[in-house]
């Protein structure tokens, strides 16, 4: 029996075209999809669009489109990109699917008939962009502190789902790494929450909204988008909302998100799954902001980098480097296209495309393998999320091999020292294999390049330098 590993990507809002958080997230996704298949494992990775709530129903108004037209548009970007990026996923889910929608009726149904779900009334501060109720504490001046707008103090009737009634049970999972949360960081921050703060029971449901699904035991309501949008992980995996019988890959192995989503990740997601019997994903891995000299980006600021601007630029592969080595995954990173061509130049064009060229022009008969020890020094730091180190780690062997040609000169050595010559080459090529397989997950079409000059002898440029 191979080994399953299903890893999930947030699904996107489509309330607008997808930017270079998103495209930062799925690449990491799919570079670990990529690494955990080169182990021999059943990969499985889950992208997709969250297409309903107010806020698309506003956004489709203002264009003068009907909110299905408006979502079709809008995720079928989000697809163009994927494939511009080389993403691999193996499904790709909406939740306007026909059989997503009867899946998440099904287990509204047996929530309310559990008695987890009840009529109620729900007051609080509700944030129209984040489309979710926030906590004071969470309040910067009365303000979301995402969308930095002033929150509205609400009170309707609604659907509750239960979750003072799960609150110790989550905690123990938390602790005992039933659910673990990395980096370890963003664990403390839930648990520190979760022990200080009652959770109270959610609204699950708005009346006063059209686009979304419509609850089956009340059809004046539809579903509020959380609900929805969590039980993407399970029904793009063909589930269709039965609790006793799960997809094969189920739990997820790795749940990809950014940390603006990680609260409610880590205690609406886990509810529903708790109530329902269904096991928890093994881990939410978390990671921080994308910034622009030191700053969020916005259109107001004028930081915004473009990624459709990143490709034609940087071309697909570069544009996968530079977002995964942009610093410490799980941590905010700052990015600026200035910053991002001197990288490009010095790493790519000057340093990986150099080195091959170089070698391919001196080359004679290809070389043995050699050490590959550092592919499990690689893939370790692949396993465990360190994109940008685990990119270090191969470009000392680009930077030792320009060193060492430096060094021995072979250029030289092929006029009067034959034999020292041909070990020399044998290193050289033996590391640019290596080099091509460790970068198979982050840059495949770079990796398949190699290989193929290294066949051919034939050298192409691999990276035009930028300005």
């Amino acid at each position: 029996m191979r080994k399953n590993f299903y890893i999930t990507t947030p699904i996107y809002y489509v309330n607008d075209k997808p930017h270079i958080g998103h495209a930062y997230t799925t690449i990491a996704a799919d570079v670990l999809a990529r690494f955990h298949k080169l182990q021999g494992e059943e990969v499985f990775l889950l992208t997709g669009t969250d297409e309903h709530g107010l806020k698309i129903q506003h956004k489709a108004e203002e264009t003068g489109k009907e909110p299905q037209k408006f979502v079709d548009e809008i995720s079928a970007e989000f697809r163009k990109l994927w494939d511009k990026l080389d993403i691999k996923y193996n499904n790709f889910i909406r939740t306007t699917d026909e059989k997503h929608k009867k899946a998440v009726q099904k287990v509204l149904q047996t929530l309310f008939n559990k008695g987890a779900i009840y009529k109620g009334e729900y007051e609080g501060l509700y944030c129209v962009a984040c489309e979710q109720f926030r906590h004071e504490n969470e309040l910067v001046d009365g303000r979301c502190p995402d969308h930095d707008i002033v929150v509205e103090k609400i009170k309707e009737e609604c659907y509750l789902l239960k979750m003072a009634d799960i609150q110790d049970e989550l905690v123990k999972r938390i602790e005992n790494r039933e659910l673990r949360i990395e980096p370890e960081r963003y664990k403390r921050e839930v648990l520190s929450f979760l022990k200080n703060e009652k959770l109270k029971d959610i609204s699950i449901s708005r009346k006063n909204v059209k686009w979304g699904i419509p609850l089956p035991f009340d059809k004046e309501h539809t579903t509020y988008v959380w609900v929805d949008a969590f039980l993407n992980y399970l029904t793009g995996l063909d589930w269709d909302g039965d609790a006793n019988k799960l997809p094969a890959q189920w739990p997820a192995s790795v749940q990809l998100l950014g940390k603006d989503i990680l609260r409610v990740h880590a205690t609406i997601w886990p509810a529903i799954l708790i109530h329902l019997g269904i096991p928890l994903p093994k881990m939410l891995y978390v990671h921080g902001h994308i910034l622009s000299g030191g700053r969020k980006m916005g259109k107001t600021l004028g930081n915004v980098i473009s990624i459709d601007e990143m490709l034609s630029k940087f071309g697909v592969d570069g544009t996968r480097y530079l977002l995964m080595s942009a610093g410490t995954f799980g941590e905010d990173v700052d990015v600026t296209m200035e910053r991002m061509v001197e990288k490009y130049n010095a790493d790519l064009a000057n340093g990986l495309g150099n080195l091959v060229s170089r070698v391919v022009k001196l080359m004679g008969d290809p070389g043995n393998w050699g050490d590959r020890g550092q592919i499990k020094v690689i893939g370790k730091l692949i396993e465990e999320m360190k994109m940008s180190e685990a990119l270090s780690e191969i470009w000392k062997v680009v930077r030792e091999d320009d060193k060492f040609i430096e060094e021995n000169k072979p250029w030289e050595l092929a006029k009067k020292d034959e034999k020292k010559f041909q070990e020399v080459m044998k290193k050289l090529v033996s590391d640019l294999r290596l080099i091509a397989d460790l970068l198979v997950p982050f840059m495949p079409n770079t990796s398949e390049k190699i290989k193929k000059v290294l066949e051919t002898k034939k050298t192409e440029v691999l990276f035009p330098r930028v300005k």
